[in-house]
């Protein structure tokens, strides 16, 4: 155990403004007929015009609804952008960027991302004749040699699913737009949040954000959204969207916008028991490794310093064991739920080889290190000491071996 203090990295530098920005933005109760304080829900899909074609605000609610635009309106002041569109799905906002290219278009994308993202390019995008490669993005110099003349997408996590790999934003933006400025640079900001990182101020063009997690926090909502500056990109996402009908319900704006409202203090939470979490992992006779971006000796510090304001509560560890080890493991936890989502108020356990990244082949899986004993974990905002309790019961409880006792090879990446 720790003391919660030393959770909080001394570099976190508080954003003051963004706890009101969250409760505020969008937010005005002017705004509506009468005075709600809580925006309220508009159910309806069709609105009055003043005159035949004469549209005062909304027309239909696949083109525009009142509770959608206070969410978007929230998610632009989180990131500082000008512009933001929700949808249904974390997968319908990247299906939306890939369904601006034209068969020959090339995406570059980094290797280890969400398994989704794997399934969506080498099924669909491949039906439909875009080509794509999956590459490490760690050493930019991959990205210079891999970037066609036909490359209009790069893609990437800022922090890796479920590797936790750090990825330099920056120098991955500045990198992509010094070889053609027309190259749009996409980053799915999902497990670091807008509270931790803003990537729009790091260079990228657009930020992709799976809602259902941590920014609506409460594994109740299905939603997605892309965040931009790029007027060009916007219109053409906007004439998308509504041509396509890849909208959310208005329940679920409804839903997200409640739920955002407590980021910024569900997020400092997450971080200070996955600190200790991760910290407990470390030293477990049965655990081999620990992957967490908090660790003061990151081989990657100096890269979380400059682009992160403060860390996840995402982590991952491979045990000293195989598949069996692994699912006796996850069977025997009793406060984490066995589930592939994150970012939620309760705590949760994935297998990748068996749930995130199952579609994957086993020749995929290895090259990124995604093994039988690799565990991801969702840490959530119980009392720390009984989480720690149960991930202990469950390690002893698995059949995994201690390290001092390992026999021949096990893997970790």
């Amino acid at each position: 155990m720790c003391d919660d203090d030393t959770a909080i990295p001394a570099d976190h530098e508080k954003d003051l403004a963004f706890g009101t920005k969250l409760i505020h933005s969008g937010n005005h109760p002017d705004e509506w007929t009468y005075k709600d304080v809580i925006p309220p829900i508009s159910l309806s899909t069709i609105y009055n015009a003043e005159s035949p074609g004469v549209i005062q605000n909304y027309e239909y609610t696949r083109c525009g609804n009142p509770i959608r635009s206070v969410l978007e309106k929230c998610l632009m002041a989180m990131d500082n952008a000008k512009y933001a569109l929700v949808y249904s799905s974390g997968m319908s906002a990247t299906m939306s960027m890939v369904s601006m290219l034209a068969p020959g278009d090339h995406i570059l994308c980094s290797s280890d991302v969400y398994g989704g993202t794997y399934r969506l390019l080498s099924i669909i995008a491949k039906q439909a004749g875009i080509l794509f490669d999956f590459i490490d993005f760690i050493n930019t110099e991959n990205i210079v040699q891999n970037i066609k003349p036909n490359t209009k997408l790069v893609w990437f996590e800022s922090l890796s699913n479920p590797l936790m790999r750090v990825l330099d934003v920056k120098k991955v933006s500045d990198v992509v737009h010094r070889i053609r400025t027309d190259i749009l640079v996409a980053v799915d900001n999902s497990f670091i949040t807008p509270y931790f990182q803003k990537p729009l101020n790091l260079g990228v063009d657009v930020i992709m954000y799976s809602l259902s997690k941590y920014i609506n926090g409460h594994s109740d909502a299905l939603m997605g959204a892309l965040v931009t500056n790029n007027k060009e990109l916007y219109d053409k996402l906007y004439v998308y969207q509504y041509t396509c009908g890849n909208v959310p319900s208005s329940f679920d704006c409804y839903m997200v916008n409640r739920g955002l409202k407590t980021l910024h203090v569900r997020m400092e939470h997450h971080m200070k028991n996955a600190f200790v979490v991760a910290q407990f992992l470390r030293s477990h006779p049965k655990v081999l490794k620990v992957n967490y971006v908090g660790f003061p000796d990151h081989p990657q510090r100096d890269v979380i310093n400059k682009q992160f304001t403060g860390y996840t509560g995402l982590l991952s560890f491979y045990i000293n064991g195989g598949l069996k080890e692994s699912v006796k493991l996850l069977e025997s936890l009793k406060l984490f739920y066995i589930t592939v989502s994150f970012g939620c108020y309760e705590s949760l356990a994935a297998l990748p080889t068996k749930m995130t990244h199952a579609s994957l082949t086993d020749e995929q899986k290895y090259s990124i290190g995604i093994y039988e004993n690799l565990v991801r974990l969702s840490i959530g905002l119980e009392y720390v000491q009984d989480l720690i309790d149960d991930l202990n019961q469950a390690l002893e409880a698995s059949g995994a071996k201690d390290k001092t006792n390992t026999t021949g090879s096990i893997n970790v990446y």
